[in-house]
């Protein structure tokens, strides 16, 4: 078993953007995003624990797993700073991370987070986790994107491709019993997410069918919120644009210095 995570990096820029997929993703999901802050800012895309080249990851399977993950590889790379981006179980990832190491977060942009409260489409998660074959793949992620979005055909490839290594299909299977478990998830608790002082950018769909964007209406004033109108919620394949866009925005913001508190206080 590999006791490291996979992670494609790109660009040589002065400011490192680390990205943290949904369940059942991958690094290349982020492809059309990355391309859009290339070449001035270095780009980490991670395959995070239990999911393509990250498969064999031991003891695969929380958030709180791939957080400790990810930050022992950010420091084994020597990277003391960087901006973080994650989207839905990924989003649960990054804040994890910034609650545990906030002086290594540079920034938060979360996307569709998960555990910002219990609701969750537990029977569309596990549908997803399941599928099989490109078409049952293209089926799930319409049903998780906005009526007017189609899922882009080179990320279908890329799920399906990932899916046929030995071992992927059950592994998804379990993790997606596990965390949507009578058909709730972990939320993590309002008065840790006020303590998070970077600067916090939180984009979610207005129709999205995974996580209510009603949980969006609870956070920390100090956060920052945009809606997109329309959009499901997958949006870094729904509007790539918009997300690169946030992405540079929130990293030009400025926040404040906190206390650290310990990452299994912060868990979800």
């Amino acid at each position: 078993m590999s006791s490291s995570l996979h992670a494609a990096e790109r660009g040589i820029g002065p400011k490192t953007v680390a990205f943290l997929h949904g369940f059942g993703g991958c690094h290349e999901v982020w492809r059309d995003v990355t391309s859009m802050l290339l070449p001035d800012m270095r780009t980490l895309a991670y395959d995070l624990p239990g999911h393509g080249l990250s498969l064999d990851f031991p003891g695969s399977g929380s958030a709180r797993t791939a957080a400790r993950a990810a930050l022992t590889d950010l420091a084994a790379r020597g990277m003391k700073r960087v901006h973080l981006v994650g989207h839905s179980m990924g989003g649960a990832v990054a804040v994890l991370m910034a609650l545990a190491e906030p002086e290594r977060v540079a920034s938060l942009t979360l996307l569709a987070p998960g555990g910002f409260g219990p609701e969750i489409n537990g029977p569309l998660l596990r549908r997803y986790a399941a599928a099989t074959g490109k078409s049952e793949i293209r089926t799930c992620l319409a049903a998780m994107s906005g009526p007017l979005s189609q899922p882009p055909e080179h990320v279908v490839d890329v799920l399906d491709e990932m899916r046929r290594r030995p071992g992927q299909l059950q592994k998804l299977v379990e993790f997606a019993a596990s965390m949507t478990r009578d058909d709730r998830q972990g939320a993590i608790p309002r008065e840790q997410l006020e303590t998070l002082k970077m600067p916090v950018m939180v984009v979610w769909g207005t129709d999205d069918a995974v996580l209510p964007v009603c949980q969006a209406d609870d956070m920390p004033v100090h956060f920052h919120l945009h809606h997109v109108l329309g959009a499901g919620h997958m949006l870094a394949e729904e509007a790539p644009d918009l997300v690169a866009t946030a992405v540079r925005r929130n990293m030009n913001r400025r926040g404040s210095r906190r206390l650290q508190p310990s990452l299994d206080a912060a868990a979800s």
